[in-house]
């Protein structure tokens, strides 16, 4: 990633646009085919030179082409015809956000692979599910994963959408009225350049297509973070139900031998507000002055390179955690079993109101245990769990026989539709 936004590869990118439109040029019977073979066989660019002259100039476009025609000669007036600079920026531009974008759909795919892998992995394995931090109900502890896939799979699909959006090239000239061009002229270099023409560029292409490619680099970056923070949630000492893999001679900290930190996730979930902090300058980028001012071109000087990089690290880094991480189900089993019992409540509500029960009679049966089981796990007694209350409760027993009771608490009740949420996803 970092090699794509180097001086060299923009240089060759710019050259590379250049002969294009030369060779469309000559296509067209506008400029002599020798053109063509002088910038092919002698054309070189040296981007020390470049800055030399452009400490002069003060033009890096101008400054690049006196470079080539220092190797090229005279045939190189035929560069640059009837071009503005931005005509050969903003292509280039285009030209090199494409390929950043095939390297973080890679980058994407990988992650995307991992959770899978682990997701099919933990498809039967129960745990609590928890709304609020608070224990809720039981789950597949793979449908964690699964949620992850099923987000990223979407986030992909806007990247790729807002990639598509973003192919494009504009050679319109000064204002976008092809004054020295033609349109036809323009579609032709886009097609050898593997983009399509700008339906209406002014003097740059609309920053729109820019910020909605920026923006679907946060939104996946967001769900980076969203992954990092459920373990950094699972790694607390109370939970212990995962953490990332810990190396042989690591250290947790400078003054705690004992301490094993999700220090990469702490990592990711920083990049990630890092990557959509600089999706907001792309927004800003969008109103320009009339047909074209300069002020997004510093912006996005800085900001493309450091978005591409840091989301390019990143998901590397989350696949890393995914494929690594350290599972416990043994504590999953013990967390759901913390309240004694208390996760089962809603099922029980549930059977209950089915015999016909009004909602919040029912409500009222099964809270009136539930509260008692919470307060004496608060203090830290030990007294009847929440299954053995309600089985001792006869105006409960008298709508649930034994058998409906034991189903209520049954954990294969809340796993049994996991294949076919799966299915959904995977499909």
């Amino acid at each position: 990633m970092a090699a794509l936004w180097s001086d060299e590869t923009k240089y060759s990118l710019w050259l590379e646009i250049e002969t294009a439109a030369l060779e469309v040029l000559i296509e067209q019977g506008q400029a002599p085919k020798e053109a063509l073979h002088a910038v092919k066989t002698k054309a070189t660019f040296d981007p020390k030179r470049i800055d030399e002259l452009e400490r002069t100039l003060k033009h890096d476009v101008i400054a690049f082409l006196t470079n080539i025609s220092e190797s090229v000669g005279e045939h190189a007036r035929w560069l640059h015809w009837g071009m503005t600079s931005s005509d050969l920026l903003d292509t280039a531009f285009s030209l090199q956000l494409v390929r950043a974008s095939n390297i973080i759909l890679a980058d994407i795919d990988s992650l995307l692979a991992s959770l899978k892998k682990r997701a099919i992995e933990h498809q039967l394995t129960p745990c609590v599910g928890r709304s609020h931090g608070i224990h809720a109900e039981p789950m597949s502890f793979g449908l964690k994963f699964a949620s992850f896939y099923a987000e990223l799979s979407r986030q992909r699909a806007r990247v790729a959408q807002a990639t598509a959006d973003m192919a494009v090239g504009a050679f319109s000239g000064p204002v976008g009225t092809f004054s020295h061009l033609t349109p036809s002229y323009e579609e032709s270099v886009c097609k050898k350049l593997g983009l399509k023409a700008d339906p209406v560029s002014t003097q740059v292409i609309s920053r729109d297509r820019h910020a909605a490619l920026f923006l679907s680099f946060a939104g996946v970056a967001a769900t980076a973070e969203r992954i990092v923070l459920e373990v950094r949630h699972l790694q607390r000492t109370e939970v212990r139900e995962a953490e990332e893999f810990f190396s042989a001679g690591q250290k947790g900290s400078s003054a705690m031998p004992h301490k094993r930190n999700p220090v990469l996730s702490e990592n990711v979930a920083g990049l990630s507000r890092y990557v959509r902090h600089l999706a907001q300058s792309a927004l800003d980028n969008i109103p320009l002055w009339h047909e074209r001012d300069i002020s997004h071109s510093s912006v996005e000087r800085m900001m493309a390179p450091d978005i591409t990089a840091s989301l390019d690290f990143l998901l590397h880094r989350t696949a890393g955690i995914v494929e690594k991480l350290i599972c416990y189900p043994e504590n999953m089993g013990r967390n759901l079993e913390l309240t004694n019992g208390l996760v089962f409540s809603g099922t029980l509500l549930v059977e209950l109101a089915a015999k016909g029960l009004a909602r919040e009679e029912a409500y009222a049966l099964v809270q009136r245990h539930a509260l008692q089981v919470w307060e004496e796990w608060n203090r830290g007694e030990t007294g009847p769990s929440f299954r053995a209350r309600v089985e001792g409760d006869a105006e409960i027993r008298s709508h649930l026989s034994a058998e409906e009771i034991e189903a209520a608490f049954s954990l294969e009740r809340h796993l049994k539709h996991t294949q076919a949420i799966y299915q959904r996803v995977f499909s």
